[in-house]
């Protein structure tokens, strides 16, 4: 599978105040603020770029992510992210690795419902260490949802 690392997702209590510190301390350029909501979960996000690389914040409110800002706190990294070209490629190369990709929310997902409220292709991995978890975006919707991002 080609994969190549994206981002790191980050929880916070107030997306507002962590986007302005790494604005302020880093000189960060901040994305839009989006929402995202299905089913139970409902978090607003947004993209800080430093440079050339980036990290998403993200600001849960109910759902399994506010469930672990609870937990485990502010600043909790508890996603790692990829890209790839192909990602119904990655998607058929996982199930027949015996993996059955998933939805935010855990739930099993089929090739068709890749799509996300972002726009961007995604499949989560099932959670096999504890509450991290591992997301493969499709490369060219993911390219599409940050030139929007920082318009």
């Amino acid at each position: 599978m080609e994969l190549k690392f994206s981002h790191i997702d980050i929880l916070v209590k107030d997306l507002e105040t962590a986007c302005d510190y790494y604005n302020k301390i880093f000189n960060a350029q901040i994305s839009k603020t989006f929402t995202w909501e299905r089913e139970e979960l409902r978090v607003i996000y947004a993209v800080v770029r430093i440079g050339t690389e980036h990290f998403m914040l993200v600001q849960p409110f109910s759902g399994n992510l506010k469930n672990l800002l609870d937990a485990k706190g502010e600043g909790t990294i508890y996603r790692h992210c990829y890209s790839t070209p192909d990602i119904e490629k990655a998607f058929d190369e996982l199930r027949a690795n015996g993996l059955q990709p998933e939805d935010e929310n855990g739930k099993p997902i089929v090739k068709e419902d890749l799509n996300s409220p972002s726009g961007v292709r995604i499949i989560w991995l099932p959670k096999r260490f504890g509450e991290f978890s591992i997301e493969i975006l499709e490369d060219q919707s993911l390219k599409e949802f940050m030139q929007k991002a920082f318009q």
